[in-house]
């Protein structure tokens, strides 16, 4: 299947052919290969909130201190949905876990998108559609020469020698919520900034999360039970899971966690009284500086 019919872009390094997993390639990356490292000296890679989960917990960090290690963010729209890249060196664009001799440092808990390498992910889904679409393209860079190696593997073969399917599995979830987003057009329209905020504790900083998750004001509105919520303070995939149900219901209105009896009018009555407070404190302010500034003109 054709992608590009007249691509502009003469030197793009994306094969313009979409790719099933029975497609056949030939590539093969090992030690003795004489671009060994090559593609670790020039990255640009998402991370995809498991990404994120593996990392940190490898490296025995939370995942605030990941995060403002190891990574930098990014907009994946106009209406600024947040997305996260990895660092990388200052003065180039090496990748922080790189070592010269011995190659990936992370190897075993390594990205989605390093597994994949040189394979992309494709995700689609249209407006009216309810599921996403998987495809794959090859990317060839002239600096990897892993393709002129003597090993032909089909896509899908090549996905299970990487142990990519896992981590498709887990941020399946989270792509389906970009998708439905980046494919909704103006019937969704622009996030609020607080919806924006919790995407990316949600999606990113699960250590923040699990402690908004247990903060009175969220234990009160949504029905958790005991089990549930020991499961959430254990296991950070089970977390992330349910952030991605959280964010369903915080941005398209799903039902996807249930709200404790009668909390959701409780709430509304409780933001009824804050704002009247708040107009009343603001009349206050304004007779108080219409009173000062009538004193002055005296």
């Amino acid at each position: 299947m054709s992608l590009i019919e007249d691509s502009p872009f003469d030197t793009s390094p994306v094969a313009p052919v979409e790719y099933s997993p029975d497609s056949e390639i030939s590539f093969r990356c090992h030690k003795g290969v004489d671009c060994w490292n090559a593609c670790c000296r020039q990255i640009d890679i998402t991370l995809t909130p498991y990404d994120i989960v593996r990392l940190k917990n490898r490296l025995g960090m939370s995942s605030e201190e990941f995060l403002k290690k190891y990574t930098a963010p990014f907009e994946f729209d106009r209406h600024g949905v947040p997305g996260i890249k990895m660092r990388t060196q200052e003065d180039a664009p090496v990748c922080l876990f790189m070592d010269e001799v011995d190659g990936c440092t992370v190897y075993e808990d390594r990205p989605t998108s390093c597994r994949y390498y040189p394979v992309g992910l494709l995700s689609k889904r249209n407006e009216k559609e309810y599921t996403d679409r998987t495809g794959y393209v090859l990317v060839e860079e002239e600096h990897c020469h892993g393709h002129r190696e003597d090993r032909k593997i089909t896509i899908g073969d090549y996905r299970k020698d990487q142990g990519v399917e896992v981590f498709d599995e887990e941020a399946r979830p989270w792509r389906q919520l970009l998708l439905k987003k980046l494919s909704s057009g103006p019937t969704i329209g622009k996030p609020s900034p607080q919806s924006l905020s919790l995407f990316f504790m949600a999606c990113y900083n699960h250590d923040k999360f699990r402690e908004f998750v247990n903060a009175p004001s969220f234990t009160t509105m949504f029905d958790i039970s005991d089990e549930e919520m020991k499961r959430l303070n254990e296991d950070d995939v089970a977390l992330m899971h349910f952030g991605f149900k959280f964010l369903a219901q915080v941005l398209f209105g799903e039902q996807s966690i249930p709200l404790k009896e009668g909390a959701a009018d409780k709430r509304t009555e409780e933001r009824k009284e804050t704002w009247e407070l708040r107009r009343e404190a603001e009349a206050e302010i304004h007779r108080a500086k219409q009173e000062q500034a009538e004193k002055d003109t005296l």
